[in-house]
């Protein structure tokens, strides 16, 4: 690892983008019987949208812990709310989200 310089950190400061992280939590449904259906929707859902290059990244949790999952969208925390709105898991109660602002570096990935 090389030297990271205050210059070499304020000129990548400088490129940062907002994006919004979206934490998904057990809804108060989560142990409806049709879950597993509502839950495959939802993933189907999340294919077109990492598709149409609005969320880029899923990462659904495999943990027992009562958070289900996160996501980082490409878009204004208004848009994304109105996305989420919209998920079947959410409108079915199965799980529900709470959305933050955030920044990061355009072009970031998972290795």
């Amino acid at each position: 690892m090389g030297e990271i310089t205050d210059e070499y950190m304020r000129n990548m400061l400088s490129k940062t983008k907002h994006y919004c992280i979206v934490l998904l939590s057990r809804g108060p449904n989560y142990n409806k019987v049709d879950k597993e259906k509502i839950i495959w929707e939802h993933g189907r859902r999340n294919f077109a949208l990492r598709k149409g290059g609005l969320l880029p990244i899923v990462c659904p949790f495999t943990d027992e812990s009562n958070i289900a999952g996160l996501a980082i969208f490409n878009a204004s925390i208004d848009q994304v709310k109105n996305t989420m709105d919209d998920d079947p898991a959410v409108k079915e109660g199965v799980l529900v989200y709470e959305v933050h602002d955030c920044k990061s570096f355009p072009g970031d990935c998972l290795p």
